[in-house]
């Protein structure tokens, strides 16, 4: 365990804070450890008709566009499950009649304290007047067999790593016989 000795804020935005910890380590050793800190997200592995309902769209940070499931920030006090219904209809249209968190993780402990947590949304429906995306949102929603989209992992198509493990969670269920994708 390491011990906080001094922070210094860095930097406190919209959905980031950044801090450069000084700590002293388990050996005695004193370290610098520069820290993001968000809310955290929900993710949302859904199925229409036996296939994954996924968004691209252009990601500026790393310059491409992405494909991943619908996800979203958690806004300070929001129920988990609240703000994934709400990020899945916003995202895509949809809205589910059952949804259950399947797994929670942090992307990249090794500087963000951010964790996320994927749901399962089952029975889904599309939503005659839907809440409209984020303003600064351009995302295009798509249908792709399970299969396909394991392969599209192996080639490097799809990269983010909520989306991965999101994937490779259904396809271990499916391959236990115990989803209904």
């Amino acid at each position: 365990m390491e011990t906080k000795i001094k922070s210094t804020a860095i930097f406190n935005g919209k959905v980031i804070r950044v801090t450069k910890d000084e700590v002293k380590t388990d050996n005695g050793i004193t370290a610098v450890r520069e820290c993001v800190y968000a809310n955290g997200g929900v993710a949302i592995l859904a199925f229409i008709e036996k296939k994954l309902l996924l968004v691209k769209q252009y990601r500026y940070v790393v310059g491409e566009e992405t494909i991943e499931i619908p996800a979203g920030k958690i806004e300070l006090g929001e129920d988990l499950k609240l703000c994934a219904l709400r990020e899945l209809e916003e995202e895509t249209g949809y809205g589910a009649k059952q949804i259950e968190k399947i797994i929670s993780f942090y992307p990249t402990p090794g500087f963000c304290g951010e964790e996320l947590h994927i749901f399962l949304a089952q029975q889904l429906y599309k939503l005659p007047h839907p809440k409209a995306m984020d303003e600064d949102e351009c995302i295009e929603v798509m249908l792709i067999d399970p299969n396909e989209a394991y392969q599209m992992i192996q080639q490097g198509i799809i990269k983010d790593s909520k989306t991965i493990i999101a994937i490779q969670q259904a396809l271990l269920e499916q391959w236990k016989g115990e989803t209904s994708c």
